[in-house]
């Protein structure tokens, strides 16, 4: 395989980076996903009157990521007829760069654009047939959630395709962060997903710290690990109890509503903010658990995940939710494959994708994390999977106080340089949502000349499409909590 591969959250020199022809390119990321490989990332980079395609595959087997570029102009024959992975990210370089992948299936803008030569964002795929109807939902929806569309092809109450259409709220962050570096650059790293702050902020410390050569404290490590559970465990409960909503079993949507906040408490217990705004910082951490704070922590634990299991219990013991979860928004292993699905909704289909165990970095490389999975890949699967980790997460937080406590080492943040010029580093972190990938590119001033996010939600939004076909109309919003993605994290 013509790739260059390296550790995740690694840098290495562009001039190093495999320069391929468009067919060695192609074939190169084809495959390296046939042998059991993901696309983590595909972008573009301005280079005068051309376009540098660089591709990054996410290896399990080696633990490795790899990279290579190819130079186009104008146009190129489309990756996504042989690798549907590259569908989404095809139509994103597109949409930003003019380049026109030839042959590719459905190529509209990924997000709102006015004044597009190519398919708008308001034209749809339409099955035509006597008894084949539209629904449209969004992109204004009730209460307070950001806007997208969905557009059904429905015969009665069957769906026969979803496409949905998201974008409306295009934020140009992945613009904003070039040039950077700077004061800034932070608090556009934990406002990418606002519910997964900690998840976006380690990656863009990696970015840095990698870069730049700096050494992160170990202390500083274990307090990113115990972040990111935290985060991942108030994420998952709130999940639960939604998905208890979308059915009307009030007892655990309840419960767990109160419960997300207790553990979100935990979080700000120790930085101030629920949402762990101004934890991190490049280096390592702005606060530190001393042990007053470690066995409040430890008590709050202990009681919210008590009070968690008691609510969630009620799910597994009803039949009427069970008859509800189980066959409901179907994906199974080899459309999770196909799509390159990340996250949850992959485990549940029995693929142990998981970047703490496949691809660790930080404090997670002397920590044994085992991906906790299912079969049938439906609603209930991943309802099941989000709690298996939530018990998992809250003995490995217990785990990470316990380390800290016996921790000789008292600093929690180190000396961050210049950065190097003229490198590309990408890192994977194991959000609540799934893999989140962070790619720079730096220019002659050691400054962000690209900077690429692939917030899990950009891998999996086709695969609610998939998993709506088929279902009743009914089941889509019980569907959608299911996966639980996120618009922001996609309209960057």
């Amino acid at each position: 395989m013509k790739l260059l591969a390296f550790p995740a959250g690694g840098s290495v020199p562009l001039a190093e980076i495999p320069e391929l022809d468009f067919d060695a390119f192609r074939d190169a990321l084809h495959g390296g996903v046939a042998a059991g490989g993901r696309l983590a990332a595909l972008f573009a980079v301005p280079e005068a009157s051309r376009r540098r395609l660089y591709g990054l595959l996410a290896d399990p087997s080696s633990g490795q990521l790899a990279v290579a570029s190819t130079v186009v102009e104008g146009r190129y024959p489309s990756l996504t007829p042989d690798l549907p992975q590259a569908h989404w990210f095809e139509r994103d370089i597109a949409e930003e760069s003019g380049l026109e992948p030839e042959g590719h299936p459905w190529l509209k803008p990924i997000r709102f654009s006015q004044g597009d030569a190519r398919p708008g964002i308001t034209n749809f795929y339409r099955v035509e047939g006597a008894e084949v109807h539209e629904v449209a939902v969004g992109p204004v929806h009730a209460g307070i959630i950001e806007p997208g569309h969905f557009r059904f092809q429905a015969a009665g109450e069957q769906v026969l395709h979803l496409e949905i259409s998201l974008g409306y709220q295009h934020r140009g962050v992945e613009r904003a962060l070039r040039g950077g570096p700077d004061r800034r650059s932070i608090h556009y790293a934990e406002t990418l997903a606002g519910d997964t702050t900690i998840g976006h902020a380690t990656a863009y410390c990696q970015v840095v710290e990698a870069l730049s050569g700096c050494e992160v404290p170990t202390r500083a490590e274990l307090l990113r690990v115990l972040a990111l559970e935290l985060e991942r465990i108030a994420n998952h409960v709130g999940d639960l109890g939604a998905l208890a909503n979308d059915i009307g079993f009030l007892p655990t949507a309840s419960f767990c509503g109160r419960i997300r906040g207790d553990f979100l408490n935990l979080t700000a217990l120790v930085c101030g903010s629920r949402f762990g705004r101004s934890w991190l910082r490049p280096g390592g951490a702005r606060f530190d658990l001393e042990p007053a704070r470690a066995s409040t922590l430890l008590t709050g634990i202990d009681r919210a995940e008590r009070d968690a299991r008691e609510a969630v219990a009620l799910l597994w013991d009803t039949p009427s939710v069970r008859g509800r979860f189980e066959r409901t928004g179907t994906l199974d292993a080899r459309a999770c494959s196909d799509l390159g699905i990340v996250g949850v909704a992959a485990r549940a289909a029995g693929l142990s994708r998981d970047a703490r165990a496949e691809f660790p970095t930080g404090g997670y490389r002397d920590l044994n994390v085992t991906p906790s999975t299912a079969k049938a890949g439906d609603v209930f699967a991943r309802a099941l999977v989000r709690w298996q980790e939530v018990e998992a997460s809250c003995a490995l937080a217990r785990s990470v106080v316990e380390r800290l406590a016996a921790a000789s080492s008292s600093s929690v943040a180190g000396n961050v340089g210049a950065l190097a010029p003229l490198q590309f580093v990408a890192t994977l972190v194991e959000g609540w949502r799934g893999e989140i990938c962070h790619v720079a590119v730096t220019g002659t001033d050691g400054r962000f000349a690209r900077y690429k996010v692939v917030d899990p939600s950009f891998h999996n939004w086709f695969g609610l499409a998939y998993a709506m076909r088929s279902q009743p109309i009914s089941d889509f919003p019980l569907c959608n909590k299911s996966f639980n993605l996120s618009y922001c994290g996609h309209d960057l």
